[in-house]
């Protein structure tokens, strides 16, 4: 089930938004968020919509409405849904005039919630990619821009050709950013818990930063610096952060067999508990 918020209405199914002149269809001028309903539950819901507004500014955008009445219309569509519905929650602002620049107030607005049951934990398989997280000299890395997620899409379809499920990117430097689709985190052999630090080519998800809290609150403490491709190679455990499964083990990395292992379980016990969907 699709429901969209467009215009002051709400509508089922694939609503049209674009046309043909848009801004946004032409130059790619979009940019989204994604937050979580989980049986009634939205966790850090306020600021998830709170950087779709931030995204909007950094592309010349304007988000049309303020946090506050996003989240009453997320509260509304949400109580459209079962009481059990597991929801992916997206917020979307895109430019519909201008040349090359769009107008930051002729910006668009739209909400859609959709049916997106939380994935099992049972583990993906993962790649290292042949291709590079772009800085920020070079695109809106600090956006959560619909542009970018063409070089996403591109390291997935190499991954999937090499009979993989997602893809582990490296940035301009070399080392690890993340996965394709969401924050990256590793056990060394020493038992440290490791996440790439923030460096301006990936964003630093609201889901990593409370799973970080959360593994603080249960005394694991998690070391964020640069990680070099190698050290996955040696990891006992992989695993990943991000809106779609909030904490996901990766059971197999290149040609190596992970366990599903204590740290990447712990994290994700701690967050649902967090959020009530436990």
């Amino acid at each position: 089930m699709y429901l969209t918020y467009f215009k002051g209405q709400w509508a089922e199914g694939n609503v049209p938004l674009f046309g043909a002149m848009d801004h946004s269809v032409w130059l790619g001028s979009s940019v989204f968020d994604g937050a979580r309903a989980i049986r009634g539950q939205l966790p850090d819901l306020r600021l998830h919509l709170q950087r779709v507004i931030h995204s909007a500014e950094r592309l010349g955008l304007q988000c049309p409405l303020t946090v506050d009445e996003m989240e009453a219309l997320v509260r509304e569509g949400v109580g459209k849904f079962p009481l059990d519905a597991e929801l992916y929650v997206r917020p979307l602002v895109f430019g519909a005039e201008g040349f090359l620049v769009p107008v930051p107030e002729k910006s668009g607005f739209a909400l859609t919630l959709f049916d997106a049951p939380m994935p099992p934990f049972t583990g993906f398989s993962a790649c290292l990619s042949s291709l590079c997280r772009p800085d920020a000299s070079m695109a809106p890395t600090d956006a959560k821009a619909s542009a970018l997620y063409a070089n996403t899409t591109r390291a997935i379809r190499e991954a999937s050709a090499r009979g993989f499920d997602n893809a582990v990117v490296v940035d301009s430097d070399g080392n690890v950013g993340e996965f394709a689709t969401s924050n990256l985190f590793l056990v060394t052999p020493e038992g440290k818990v490791v996440t790439p630090v923030p460096n301006g080519t990936f964003l630093a998800g609201i889901t990593r930063a409370r799973v970080i809290g959360l593994l603080a609150e249960a005394g694991v403490a998690v070391e964020e610096r640069s990680v070099h491709p190698d050290e996955l190679l040696t990891a006992l455990e992989i695993f990943n952060t991000g809106n779609y499964g909030k904490v996901t083990p990766c059971i197999r990395y290149e040609g190596r067999t992970l366990a599903i292992g204590p740290v990447a379980t712990l994290a994700r016990e701690r967050y649902l508990a967090f959020s009530g969907a436990a």
